[in-house]
């Protein structure tokens, strides 16, 4: 599957509607012809790589699918990362497109342009020697686009993948769901690899109409803000057949049910994904009305490896395996085979892998997976961004003065820390102290909470070289970690 193939069947489905957003609709005639006449103009600029900031819209569906035609790679950036997060990304980036005049103040860019057909805005981006001769924006061969990981540190990682790649998963999402003709309400921002692919080129592929709120619309904010009672209006309002979940989101709407509100009856499938899912949400969703079955995949696999669906369904798991992958355990750990991205931008060592270890831990019973845990320290937020503990621990302890962090949130929607400092330090001083790390950490990276121990109460958490025995101090303190976010349970949808 690739996009000519894509833009041969959509002759089909030629005065169907095919997008949809606060500027109107646009049928899938128009839609080619928009993204034919984008891509001439792409074509005429002397760049390789184009950056995207923007919301969602029919705009930017445009600038990904003309950035195909065109033979440009095209590098998503999430609208939540940070100031140097957001820089990291854009060393790679020749021209930049945002719905922003300036999105960022860069020494070398240029007076920003209108991109001819959309709302958007264009910036010539000229990127200094230095990066140039240490080949921090080499790419492989047949990169299309460019995702970046969901920022686990301050320099998040370029994951490059061909187009055949994301076409291809598109192509086995739309077989194992089997929905023709979907209305989708895309409700993820389109910089997740997972409403990307499986929110645009599904339903595209099977003759399906996306709906494009904005961000106010569909009552999110930055990675993890939520307005329950705005989401709950965008769902009710679209009335959509299908919708892709992050677990935050997920028991939110599970939370809506309990407290009296009734989803449409539209709703026919509902994917979620992107952290950890527990079987008695899953079971809580349904009772509820939400055709929810959940999925797993990475970025790395080009999004989505396995999915439960209504024909194949085995809650607990994570599904079938999609039919392009390969999967295997081995040491526990889970590897697929058959799905492989490119290589990381600007590190040619890791390049043409034939093979991914995920770093996650399962078990394969036939052909269902299930996901057992983490190989590493690496939290995955209720929300679906990856955290690594080290990176806002050392944050915190940048302070001399403070002696210890250990920073948790697994499976929930914000951090929390147990932290200590010598006793000359106020707790008031403390919370000052996190309050201004805070400030240099994206929003998914900051702790909301927080939790005072006596040095001493240490001594059995640490190894011999001072490092935290995460699993005893979780198993340990869990009273008072579930104290620290007992405040952060409760949404009111009244």
């Amino acid at each position: 599957m690739s996009l000519e193939h894509f833009l041969e069947m959509a002759r089909e489905y030629s005065a169907d509607i095919a997008l949809e957003d606060e500027q109107g609709s646009l049928s899938y005639r128009q839609l080619m012809e928009k993204v034919e006449a984008l891509a001439l103009w792409l074509s005429g600029q002397p760049v390789s790589v184009v950056g995207l900031i923007a919301d969602n819209s029919r705009d930017w569906v445009l600038v990904d699918l003309a950035s195909q035609m065109a033979g440009r790679v095209c590098l998503p950036i999430p609208a939540f990362f940070s100031e140097e997060q957001t820089r990291h990304c854009l060393t790679g980036v020749d021209l930049l497109i945002s719905d922003q005049q300036s999105v960022i103040e860069t020494p070398v860019s240029a007076e920003s342009v209108s991109v001819p057909g959309t709302r958007l805005f264009a910036q010539r981006i000229s990127q200094s020697d230095d990066q140039t001769c240490h080949g921090e924006t080499a790419l492989p061969d047949e990169t299309q686009k460019i995702t970046f990981t969901s920022g686990s540190t301050g320099t998040p990682k370029g994951v490059c993948l061909s187009l055949k790649h994301q076409w291809q998963v598109a192509q086995s999402l739309a077989e194992v769901i089997d929905v023709a003709k979907p209305r989708h309400l895309c409700l993820l921002p389109l910089a997740t690899l997972l409403e990307n692919i499986a929110g645009i080129y599904v339903p595209l592929l099977c003759g399906g109409r996306i709906i494009l709120p904005d961000a106010s619309q569909r009552g999110l904010s930055g990675s993890s803000g939520l307005n329950l009672r705005a989401l709950l209006a965008c769902i009710e309002q679209h009335k959509p057949n299908t919708l892709i979940l992050l677990p935050q989101l997920l028991q939110a709407l599970v939370v809506a049910c309990q407290q009296g509100w009734q989803p449409p009856e539209s709703l026919t499938f509902m994917a979620v994904g992107g952290g950890k899912v527990a079987p008695s949400l899953i079971e809580q969703a349904r009772r509820a009305g939400l055709p929810v079955y959940e999925g797993y995949g990475l970025s790395e696999c080009a999004s989505v490896v396995a999915l439960n669906t209504p024909g194949n369904d085995q809650p607990g798991s994570v599904g079938k395996c999609l039919p392009h992958c390969q999967v295997t355990v081995e040491d526990d750990e889970i590897v697929v085979r058959g799905a492989s991205f490119l290589g990381y931008m600007g590190q040619p060592e890791s390049w043409n892998p034939q093979t991914v270890r995920t770093g996650d831990l399962g078990s394969i019973d036939g052909s269902w997976l299930t996901i057992n845990g983490r190989k590493k320290n690496l939290l995955i937020s209720s929300f679906g961004r990856n955290i690594s503990p080290e990176w806002v621990e050392s944050a915190v302890l940048a302070m001399p003065l403070m002696s210890q962090c250990v920073v948790l949130g697994d499976g929930k929607p914000n951090l929390i820390a147990l932290v200590s400092a010598v006793e000359a330090v106020s707790d008031e001083a403390i919370r000052d102290w996190i309050e201004t790390v805070n400030t240099s950490l994206p929003d998914y990276a900051r702790i909301k909470n927080w939790s005072r121990l006596e040095t001493p109460v240490w001594q059995p958490y640490l190894t011999a070289n001072g490092r935290p025995r995460r699993d005893l101090i979780t198993k340990d303190f869990a009273g008072l970690i579930e104290a620290l976010y007992s405040e952060h349970k409760t949404l009111n949808v009244n």
